[in-house]
């Protein structure tokens, strides 16, 4: 396997037919193909083209403002990447589920069967959900307390981990003359009693052939670092400078020893929305013409749910009201704090602000030659702030083959980025190796 500070990893985050808030109005795509599975699964299949190590789906659970003027993730993110595995043999499959309104047990067993249905390229995207409408689909009244919500996904993914390794990697037996399916004393009970969860266990379904997917997080609060030094094996993470990235590297890096990690185990990819083109020039207008077709009432309502303060009726060409404390924000601190920031360093109106988040929702955003992206990722990873990137395309499917046909090359002929797929799971793709059952070795010394 390759020596991962010498390539670096490459995720296509995708979602509808592109990242900016108003691709699907642009001639470049087909609004239709929102609701069309195949056209995810060419998406999938173009990322496995070059040689991706996995594609990834953000997930809601509700509608918010978004039924007017902006395309719906239309497709359950799991479900989808079960079609997508059909359609490709290699390219990784990660999906978002919420510890908040999921329960363990129902969560461990879904992506047990897509690392079997996909021959063992699962991954996980763990949230927490920080939107109030996602809290009024499942009974609350309120968003969840953020320290809440964290407290919860701990206990959330203990219970996971345990139903993932209650069957050992050769209980299933499989002889049809003895009759004997699996081998009782390699499959485990949890007999778990938290405090959110109580779960007998085992799973209803045998390990899959990672051990488990591969965990992803994305919250960068104190609270989401924390977790993810813990539980998480990759961090899709918004950094919008270099320097700010090297920090972030070397923060979340610091604190793997406490919990007995090191460096390699956890891969950053700060996300970074390309657009590409023969000139700067060029790039530089196609991103305009995505600005252009903002729709400044549908932005002004997603800036007032991640703010904290209703802008609906605030004035385009002023800057941003006095905004609440962080912490009086419950949803999603990290990404509130990056655009209060964002605003007040470059002393942006709101009609600038809504139009810098409208690719990318607070990532960075690029616009430049393929040769101009290759050399700033390249920079980026050589002087630690990144250990791969989360590609973000701003349409699709255009976007993406835009990246995949003219700067991955690049990349493959600078010696970031690989020539083929060396392993045949997502793990293995992330530098990690399968995971072996915590119960293995208790009932092997217990039988010794």
């Amino acid at each position: 396997m390759s020596n991962p500070r010498k390539t670096f990893h490459l995720n296509a985050f995708l979602m509808g037919v592109g990242h900016h808030e108003a691709a699907w109005r642009h001639p470049r795509t087909r609004e239709h193909q929102v609701l069309e599975v195949g056209h995810f699964q060419e998406l999938g299949r173009i990322a496995e083209r070059g040689k991706l190590d996995s594609v990834f789906f953000a997930d809601g659970l509700a509608v918010g403002p978004r039924i007017k003027r902006n395309a719906l993730a239309v497709f359950e993110p799991i479900t989808l990447l079960a079609a997508i595995a059909t359609a490709t043999e290699h390219v990784g499959l990660i999906a978002t589920a919420s510890t908040s309104y999921n329960e363990p047990f129902n969560l461990a067993r879904k992506f047990a069967s897509l690392d079997h249905i996909s021959g063992g390229r699962a991954g996980w995207n763990i949230v927490t959900s920080g939107s109030e409408d996602e809290a009024f689909n499942f009974g609350f009244d309120a968003i969840p307390e953020h320290a809440r919500r964290y407290e919860r996904a701990e206990e959330f993914v203990d219970v996971a981990v345990q139903l993932w390794d209650s069957w050992e990697s050769d209980a299933v037996v499989l002889d049809p003359e003895t009759g004997v399916f699996a081998d009782p004393d390699r499959v485990h009970t949890l007999d778990y009693r938290g405090e959110r969860f109580r779960v007998r266990g085992p799973l209803n379904s045998p390990r899959s052939p990672q051990g488990r997917p591969l965990l992803v997080q994305a919250g960068s609060s104190e609270s989401g670092k924390e977790f993810a030094a813990r539980h998480a094996e990759a961090v899709f993470t918004a950094q919008r400078t270099l320097a700010e990235g090297q920090a972030f590297y070397r923060d979340l890096k610091s604190r793997l020893p406490k919990y007995g990690r090191s460096a390699d185990e956890l891969k950053v990819l700060p996300g970074l929305v390309p657009f590409i083109a023969g000139t700067e020039a060029e790039a530089r207008a196609l991103e305009q013409e995505f600005t252009d077709l903002i729709s400044p009432d549908y932005a002004l309502r997603q800036l007032s749910g991640l703010l904290g303060v209703d802008l609906t009726e605030h004035a385009l060409d002023a800057p941003l009201p006095p905004l609440p404390p962080e912490s009086e924000i419950e949803g999603g601190k990290s990404r509130f704090t990056l655009v209060k920031e964002l605003a007040e360093k470059e002393e942006l109106t709101v009609r600038q602000l809504i139009g810098k988040l409208g690719g990318g929702r607070g990532h960075r955003t690029l616009a430049g030659t393929p040769e101009q992206i290759a050399d700033d990722l390249q920079t980026w990873f050589e002087q630690g702030a990144a250990d791969g990137f989360n590609i973000m395309p701003p349409y699709l499917p255009g976007g993406l083959e835009d990246f995949v046909d003219q700067v991955v090359p690049i990349l493959q002929q600078r010696g970031l980025f690989r020539t083929d797929y060396t392993a045949t799971t997502l793990r293995g793709h992330y530098g990690l190796a399968p995971v072996e059952s915590q119960f293995a070795p208790v009932r092997t010394q217990a039988t010794a």
